[in-house]
């Protein structure tokens, strides 16, 4: 009796939890641990999944929100600066890795179909590895993170046509270049329409998505899903589809929000996603393969890598920028493990080399997560010897990730007076506010902002806020101002932090936890009038002009909106 697929789903989590644990205490990654959990659970040992099917589809949720978000960070400029090297040292890396692999193929006895299998699965790398981890370390918004993603999205689209050509090949239809061409021509038709709606309309109907957080949920949620099902229905991967997504919304002021929403649900399905990867690993027959096995392993860890330092060095990039990049490619790709299936599939490759593949993908994706976990101090060890990879003419990397000076929360309860004083400062600053509203009128006087929750604390991250030298928050609730105090006590105890407080209680919880200052507004509105008072008397004519100036103050500061509400 099989059991249902939730008590299938909460066995495996638990034993996930459990090898997670073993992970965390030897100081080990933990997506080691979550392919071991699958390895486990699957035909090779206990043979747990018995809906496959099932397990499979939520690793597809996993794989398109971790895409989805990231392409909600590749805005046009980002892709204007790392296409040139994307497009060229992607084409270039699969085209060399296949041939040099069908060659060495050929060498060990392959037949020159199995050599071209051989090859062009050596050539693609993991696409949900090197995000995860990269999202993981929080490196997919340095330069080096952009460069790899676009190399992926450069392979995922080659993966697609090279599913196209195994599928034609099993059909004894050979190759199509019509069918090529039509493939092309769908994808445009709908990437087009996509970037369309996201770039032109959607920006104006921001109000209405962002005005309630559970309808941008669940907008966010049908826009990533439905866009990755339509690119998925044509022929190419969901993988593509999810970005493209991702890319099309990555202009909206509420990407940030969006962002920090979906993550809780994309660490869950992406851990399925490598369970399911490690249920799909099989070592049968692979004792036989043990000179493919090592000469594989080898091209992987080493040749790629090769190619990459040496396309990004030539096109001027760092030392350290292009060493990253080239670490991050090592390892073979889920879409590598269906490519040679299919191809067994169709009667093209032999049982023994799917199995040199299932291994030669195990051993590089472990590798790999090592390499790229301790890529810092691998650069410490090669760097003299990296220095002939870079060139004369490099492209520094500017900025690692943001740095504010000063931070704001809250524009609409008096912020915009912080503002005055952050600019005659002038010092980098940036406002974080939870309304749709303010985020249009801060873009509009082109103030930079950050959209989302103050307690979110991957938003406070972006913002820098462990580097900041005064934040300021004017929000009004209290716990999330002790939130903040606390927190920077931690972070950053050096900074600077003046906060709301709406009673004297408050204040003393405030000035307790930390606060260098607690604005309390009905008293110094108080403290302030009663000053005017004794300096201008009773006369009304006096309150008259006051008013006048504090009218006009207002105006000068407030939308008409701001000021009817």
């Amino acid at each position: 009796m099989h059991e249902s697929v939730f008590t299938q789903l909460s066995l495996i989590i638990a034993l996930a939890a459990v090898v997670s644990l073993i992970m965390r205490l030897i100081k080990q990654p933990l997506i080691i641990g979550h392919i071991l959990t699958g390895v486990i659970v699957g035909p090779s040992v206990l043979h747990l999944m018995n809906e496959p099917d099932t397990i499979e589809a939520f690793s597809s949720i996993g794989i398109a929100l971790l895409l989805f978000i990231i392409g909600l960070g590749l805005n046009p400029k980002v892709i204007k600066e790392i296409g040139k090297v994307a497009a060229l040292g992607g084409i270039l890396e699969v085209l060399i890795t296949s041939i040099f692999g069908w060659s060495v193929g050929i060498v060990l006895g392959m037949t020159k179909t199995e050599a071209l299998f051989f090859g062009v699965a050596l050539s693609f790398s993991s696409t949900i590895i090197i995000l995860k981890l990269l999202t993981d370390r929080k490196e997919q918004s340095r330069l080096f993170g952009k460069i790899v993603t676009g190399f992926l999205l450069i392979e995922d689209i080659l993966a697609a046509f090279a599913l196209l050509f195994v599928t034609s090949l099993g059909a004894g239809q050979g190759f199509s270049p019509s069918e090529f061409a039509i493939l092309s021509a769908k994808g445009a038709l709908i990437c087009i329409p996509l970037l369309f709606i996201g770039y032109k309309v959607l920006p104006k109907l921001h109000n209405l998505i962002a005005g309630s957080q559970e309808f941008l949920f669940l907008f966010a949620i049908g826009w990533g899903f439905g866009s990755a099902a339509l690119f998925e229905l044509i022929g190419f991967s969901l993988e593509i589809g999810a970005l493209v997504a991702g890319v099309a919304l990555s202009n909206l002021a509420y990407t940030q929000e969006i962002s920090s929403r979906l993550r809780p649900l994309r660490d869950f399905f992406v851990v399925v996603f490598f369970i399911s990867l490690g249920s799909r690993l099989n070592f049968a027959n692979a004792e036989t393969m043990i000179p493919v096995i090592l000469i594989g392993t080898v091209i992987v860890l080493l040749l790629q890598p090769l190619i990459i330092l040496t396309i990004m060095g030539l096109l001027g990039y760092t030392k350290r920028t292009s060493f990253k990049a080239a670490i991050a490619m090592t390892q073979l790709s889920e879409f590598s493990l269906v490519f040679i299936i299919l191809g067994n599939t169709n009667n093209l490759v032999t049982d023994e080399l799917v199995a040199a593949i299932t291994v030669i993908a195990l051993i590089t994706i472990a590798v790999s997560t090592y390499l790229i976990t301790y890529s810092d101090k691998l650069f410490t060890v090669f760097e003299e010897a990296l220095s002939m990879f870079e060139s004369r003419k490099t492209h520094f990397e500017q900025e690692s990730r943001h740095h504010y000076d000063l931070v704001l929360f809250g524009y609409q309860r008096g912020g915009h007076e912080f503002v005055r004083v952050f600019k005659s400062l002038k010092k980098r600053f940036v406002v974080i506010d939870y309304d749709p509203g303010v985020i249009d009128t801060l873009e509009q006087r082109q103030i930079d902002f950050l959209y989302g929750d103050a307690t979110d604390i991957e938003l406070l991250e972006e913002a820098g806020l462990d580097k900041a030298k005064l934040i300021v928050s004017t929000i009004s609730d209290h716990e999330t101002n002790m939130f903040l105090v606390r927190l920077l006590e931690k972070i950053n105890p050096k900074a600077v932090i003046i906060v709301h407080g709406d009673t004297f209680s408050e204040a003393a919880e405030l000035y307790t936890a930390g606060a260098s200052y607690v604005v309390i507004p009905h008293y110094i509105g108080s403290e302030k009038i009663g000053t005017f008072i004794r300096k201008s008397g009773l006369k009304k004519s006096e309150f008259r002009k006051y008013r006048e100036r504090h009218l006009a103050y207002l105006e000068s500061h407030f939308s008409p909106v701001s000021l009817d509400e």
